[in-house]
């Protein structure tokens, strides 16, 4: 049994064939996933697929790169969107300095906002971080320091110095199929070191497929390619390893539950 615990069927690229989709996920033993869905104004279309998958949750927030054009969200407007019992967290969010498609006090001020949505709500917060390690890792202490919350780094690109860093305050790591690239030696020597119930697997689909799948529209029944490797990394039979991060899933994400 597998968790997706970051994926994104909203896309036009799964959302178009996302039947058949679901059915492979389902045959490769992914039982459970969790839709990041896309903009903030599009929660209805995570919903209806939600409706449509018991084994789906997903989440309300504001991506950096869509900072500008929701500057006025509020933390009280993702508030109102987790009542839905199918929105387990916060996100995705956080600071994405590489492309810088919102100017970066926006991103700054936008993200503050959805760390409160966090707080007030007790929901995980989905972080996005890329070449702003240093300003993500400022608002989040400053904001923990106050009012303690929980979250992951996901898709977790980093050097060990931000996860060590994220995980002194609880805080989970999500290993996507950037660990199953030839390049990516340094980035599997960071997942040595995190601590075993602080790790999650993830797409991030339609993107980044893992090996061997490279150059595909990736989908969430790829999440195994990584999950082997995952094992290969951490020393662990397969089978040890998805009970382990589909248990981290739902202690994270605790609002998901599970209706046998």
């Amino acid at each position: 049994m597998l968790v997706d615990s970051h994926c994104h069927l909203s896309s036009p690229e799964l959302y178009n064939d996302l039947e058949n989709v679901m059915e492979r996920a389902k045959s490769a033993g992914v039982s459970y996933i969790l839709n990041a869905g896309g903009k903030f104004d599009e929660l209805d279309k995570q919903l209806e697929i939600s409706a449509r998958f018991e084994n789906v949750w997903t989440v309300a927030g504001v991506h950096p790169h869509d900072s500008l054009e929701a500057q006025s969200v509020t933390a009280d407007d993702v508030l109102k969107k987790t009542l839905h019992k199918k929105v387990v967290a916060i996100g995705e969010c956080g600071l994405d300095y590489f492309y810088d498609f919102s100017p970066r006090d926006v991103q700054i001020k936008v993200f503050r906002e959805m760390i409160k949505a966090a707080q007030e709500s007790k929901l995980p917060l989905i972080v996005h971080t890329r070449e702003a390690e240093s300003d993500t890792m400022d608002l989040i202490f400053d904001a923990y320091q106050k009012k303690p919350f929980s979250g992951v780094i996901h898709c977790y690109s980093s050097s060990y110095e931000l996860a060590k860093e994220m995980l002194s305050v609880g805080f989970y790591i999500s290993a996507s199929g950037m660990i199953t690239f030839k390049n990516a030696e340094d980035l599997r020597e960071s997942f040595k070191k995190v601590p075993l119930e602080k790790l999650l697997i993830e797409t991030d689909s339609p993107y980044l497929a893992p090996v061997p799948m490279r150059g595909k529209v990736n989908e969430p029944s790829y999440v195994v390619h990584t999950a082997e490797v995952l094992s290969q990394i951490k020393g662990l039979e397969f089978q040890k390893l998805s009970a382990i991060t589909t248990e981290n899933f739902f202690k994270l994400f605790s609002k998901a539950k599970v209706h046998e």
